[in-house]
């Protein structure tokens, strides 16, 4: 960790800004390529990717939205956006030199592509914490299912060694004796009514969840939007366009939006509530049914 710490701080302090590191990498090399192209891509306005190169930072309305913009730019580029976000950070003065390493662990924590959409979701939190720590607690978030797997079989067996009072003759035996569990009357499924979306649909967002949302996101606005699981970790985060559509995962997730009264909710194909005004930033929204249109 400190080895790779220092690397990062190496490349952070080598004299370059990081408008010079964006632009260096889009304009060298044989992938050369136009900032209006890009920015088509990313959804993102052309002058603010040159606001970007040009360090211009007042030109860009919040510093959410500066290393919003920053980290997916530099991830288009396939640069390390950790090392291109801190060199902003210290350009503005949000992040002096002896808060670099708490800086980088709380980044460590999170995911070092804990921004760069739903991709890194694959990687468990599990895995990480073993990766970082390598201590008994890593250990043990790694192999508790296996312990608990095996507790339950042991408790399975000792009730049924009770009930007979002998161990079984065959294997057969083991299976007959082991009571069937009760059936129960399947969950009633939620429902998942499609939306009559008020402004047409541009481009959709989080396809894996389509079968399953209940909670569905449109924006009606530029907005920004950034959506992490229970334990932080991003699942999603890039600037919305008007019509784009994100179908929110069934599990319990929080979202922040950069322009609160640019985005319908769907609930159950039901429209809910506005998130807040336009223009108004909020954080740590949950994107629950019974959250987003309580009754």
């Amino acid at each position: 960790m400190t080895k790779e710490i220092n690397d990062i701080q190496a490349q952070v302090h080598d004299g370059k800004t990081a408008g010079e590191l964006l632009r260096a990498a889009r304009t060298t090399g044989r992938r050369k390529r136009e900032l209006q192209t890009i920015a088509r891509q990313l959804c993102i306005r052309e002058e603010f990717l040159e606001a970007l190169e040009a360090c211009e930072y007042n030109k860009i309305p919040e510093l959410v939205y500066i290393l919003g913009f920053a980290r997916n730019y530099a991830l288009e580029l396939e640069l390390d956006p950790n090392i291109v976000v801190q060199k902003i950070k210290y350009e503005l003065g949000v992040l002096k030199i002896d808060e670099e390493d708490e800086e980088k662990q709380d980044d460590d924590a999170q995911n070092t592509q804990a921004d760069c959409v739903a991709q890194c979701n694959k990687i468990p939190t599990a895995a990480v914490a073993a990766g970082a720590g390598g201590d008994a607690g890593g250990f043990f978030a790694r192999t508790w299912k296996y312990f608990a797997g095996g507790a339950a079989v042991i408790l399975v067996l000792a009730v049924f060694f009770a009930l007979r009072g002998r161990a079984p003759e065959t294997a057969e035996q083991l299976v007959v004796a082991i009571p069937v569990a009760e059936q129960q009357a399947p969950a009633t499924p939620a429902v998942r009514a499609t939306p009559e979306f008020t402004v047409p649909v541009r481009e959709a967002f989080g396809l894996a969840n389509r079968a399953d949302a209940t909670v569905i996101l449109q924006a009606t606005a530029e907005t920004w939007l950034k959506v992490e699981d229970a334990r932080g970790e991003t699942l999603f985060s890039r600037v919305l366009s008007e019509g784009d559509v994100y179908y929110v995962p069934t599990a319990t997730t929080r979202a922040t939006v950069g322009n609160a009264g640019g985005i319908d909710v769907w609930v159950n194909g039901r429209l809910a509530p506005r998130l807040g005004g336009d223009r108004v930033r909020r954080s740590g929204i949950l994107l629950t049914p019974a959250a987003l249109m309580p009754e």
